[in-house]
């Protein structure tokens, strides 16, 4: 046959071959190969690596007759491979060198593996690459063995070059049905999560690396508010503080910026890349495949996944796969918020029936009585840090609120209708439930201290607020526990009430609640007590309400106590961060200062406190819930409890203040009086009082504060 261009081939033999290799899938065809070219050679096992161009890889699937369970990729980084491209001609090379998982595979074919082995590079006929390479492990020793190998092999894929190519892309072209397919059920699962986006999120995170065989993923949402990327669920995992990142910074921040896919195939050569993270965690980061995630218009986030599982980095499929899924990443992302929108509607809509049917309306005659007050509500001691505003009669409370403004000049200051101003106090007031101790006149102690803090440390005159801060500060005092319920944010969240379905995603469950009743009063026709503010510092006033409402929850405080406490050695009136730490301290200080006065007031503030404590602690037990001590009536001791509460929180709270205003130091002097008297009450809680009676009964007793405060005298 002078028609078949072979060097050391059986025309015969390759006719046969070429004949037998139709209809068959690419595994087999490979099979067939490996048979020909192992019998022709003598080598005991030959294999093909076909070279992926695109993607810079090696790809073994075949080893001899074994189909592997799933295909090895690796880079052209030994040495024989890159010889034998490099060079367009046959490299013979140990076994000891290739690389490792290439070695391990074929350990399970041949055991021991042979030292001798010859890589043949096979061309592309129409494309100037080489297209892949044919192994062959220990191969005849005869003379001139590597010639007539290499033309063996040549020879073979002269003629089978086509069957084979054709045969690699037709596996390919299944492998995308496949993960087609694989994205159509992951279409369905991530449609099913869509109430609860946390639960959605980790969904994505488990597809995504499932469907590239990634080892790690990280999945950011872009925050239009602050212009971060926040993650609060990452790798899988619920975390206790999410993660925020800046929207430019990083891989993920370019992703966002340039709202294109982003394949990094050597990730510490990359300078997007920061290394600190695997310092930390001791994770290794090789490559990574990070894609945006769009709406109809934007992109609002960012998926990253880490380290190829099986291949060197991902390839040109995996980027197609991820564009894919990142569609329908995006469609269920939205879905998701507009439903949470929804449910959240519906839980404003239940929670405003039910405050409509226990609040009402401000009546005119009340609101005539306080307009048209002819008494003079004047108090020798009102503006004294010892005061307590709780002596006053109940009935005046509202007239004296209006007084604090009025002597502040922020009537006139900010063009503050008299009928305003009191109609907004008194809705206020109607706000408050008749819950023990936080109800309207824990509001009015709490505004009245700061109503004294900016009168006897003239943080206005001395430029540590602003006039606006100043009215702000009031009103945020005002408001800061409207609509209280008597019961803690933990109960609220084990209970799975109405407000914690509206606000626990945030947290802080409360004060977010408090805070939008105080801008359901400022909304209320004749109510807006900044009604006469220019657009900006109405603006600004609403941010600075958020800011101080917000700060009365006990663990935002925790977390910026440290902070607070270096402000005294270095207060710069003019830093907005140390402004809002200011601030934040302020309103904490206001909320706790019923600590600060007389043992009397603080002793019968506790009796209220606990009595609301024991009320949740009770409905806890209702519910099968086990409360803590500090909540249960059967086992809090409430001398103890308040010792630590002052020694804890009071003292080094009120402290940080006079450091910062030496003239304040009677409120730590007070609280370190109280703690001494409490200290006292220990003992007498134990050995005065029958067992059978309980701490509020003990409390009540007129006899306790006698002999406490007579002990304390003659010590």
């Amino acid at each position: 046959m002078p028609n078949l261009k072979l060097v050391a081939s059986d025309p015969a033999d390759i006719l046969n071959l070429c004949s037998s290799l139709h209809n068959k899938s690419g595994p087999q065809v490979q099979i067939k190969i490996n048979n020909y070219l192992k019998a022709k050679t003598g080598s005991f096992v030959t294999f093909m690596i076909p070279l992926l161009k695109e993607s810079e890889e090696a790809v073994v699937q075949v080893i001899g007759e074994n189909v592997l369970d799933h295909e090895l990729r690796f880079p052209f980084v030994d040495d024989s491979i890159q010889l034998a491209v490099k060079r367009r001609r046959s490299f013979k090379g140990s076994t000891k060198d290739l690389y490792t998982d290439l070695q391990n595979m074929l350990k399970t074919v041949i055991n021991p593996l042979p030292d001798r082995y010859l890589n043949v590079p096979v061309p592309h006929p129409s494309q100037d690459i080489i297209a892949l390479l044919v192994c062959l492990v220990d191969y005849d020793e005869i003379d001139n063995a590597e010639y007539m190998c290499t033309n063996l092999v040549q020879d073979c894929f002269r003629y089978c070059f086509g069957m084979v190519i054709n045969s690699l892309a037709f596996e390919e072209e299944k492998r995308l049905k496949l993960q087609c397919q694989s994205l159509l059920l992951v279409a369905r699962r991530l449609f099913s999560h869509l109430g609860h986006l946390p639960e959605l999120l980790k969904e994505i995170m488990v597809e995504a690396r499932r469907l590239t065989n990634a080892e790690r993923c990280s999945l950011f949402l872009l925050d239009p508010d602050h212009q971060e990327l926040v993650a609060k669920v990452f790798d899988g995992k619920d975390g206790k503080d999410e993660i925020r990142i800046q929207k430019d910074q990083g891989i993920a921040g370019y992703v966002v910026a340039s709202g294109k896919l982003l394949n990094i195939r050597d990730a510490y050569k990359h300078p997007l890349f920061f290394k600190g993270m695997d310092e930390v965690t001791g994770f290794r980061t090789r490559n990574i495949l990070c894609f945006p995630i769009r709406d109809e218009e934007t992109v609002i986030g960012v998926a990253q996944l880490c380290n190829k599982i099986g291949g060197f980095h991902f390839d040109v499929f995996d980027e197609e796969v991820a564009e894919a899924f990142s569609i329908y990443c995006g469609i269920s992302i939205m879905h998701s918020l507009v439903y949470k929108k929804i449910q959240d509607a519906q839980a404003r809509s239940k929670l405003s029936n039910e405050l409509m049917m226990y609040h009402m309306k401000v009546n005119d005659d009340d609101l005539k009585k306080v307009l048209f007050c002819d008494k003079s509500h004047k108090h020798p001691h009102f503006e004294d840090f010892d005061f307590s505003p709780r002596v006053l009669p109940i009935k005046e409370v509202s007239c004296y609120a209006c007084k604090m403004f009025e002597d502040l000049n922020m009537i006139t200051t900010f063009h503050i209708k008299k009928h305003t101003l009191t109609r907004f106090l008194l809705f206020a007031k109607k706000n408050y439930r008749e819950t023990p101790y936080h109800n309207w006149m824990h509001a009015f102690s709490v505004a009245h201290f700061s109503y004294l803090l900016l009168k006897n440390l003239k943080l206005i005159e001395l430029g540590y607020l602003t006039s606006l801060e100043g009215l702000t500060l009031m009103v945020a005092c005002i408001c800061h526990d409207l609509d209280h319920r008597g019961t803690t944010n933990s109960f609220q969240m084990k209970s799975g009430t109405t407000l914690a379905s509206l606000y626990s995603s945030e947290g802080s469950v409360m004060e977010r609640h408090h805070l939008a009743q105080a801008i359901c009063i400022l909304n209320t026709e004749g109510c807006n007590i900044f009604d006469g503010l220019s657009q900006n510092d109405y603006t600004h006033s609403l941010d600075l309400l958020k800011e101080m409402i917000l700060a009365t929850d006990l663990a935002h405080h925790f977390k910026i106590f440290s902070e607070q406490q270096k402000l005294v050695d270095n207060y710069q009136k003019d830093d907005p961060n140390h402004k809002r730490l200011f601030i934040a301290l302020l309103m904490t200080c206001c909320d706790l200062s019923d600590q600060t006065k007389s043992w009397k007031v603080t002793k019968n503030i506790a009796l209220l406190i606990y009595k609301e404590f024991f009320s949740q602690g009770d409905l806890e037990k209702s519910m099968g819930s086990r409360p803590l001590d500090m909540m249960d009536r059967d086992k809090a001791n409430i001398p103890q409890l308040q010792i630590q509460f002052l020694s804890d929180i009071i003292i080094p709270l009120f402290d940080t203040l006079k450091g910062i205003f030496p003239e304040s130091a009677c409120l730590v002097e007070a609280a370190r009086f109280n703690r001494d008297c409490w200290g006292r009450a220990v003992d007498l809680f134990a050995n005065n009082w029958p067992e059978d009676l309980s701490s509020l009964e003990i409390l009540t007793d007129p006899e306790l504060e006698r002999q406490v405060l007579l002990s304390v005298v003659k010590s």
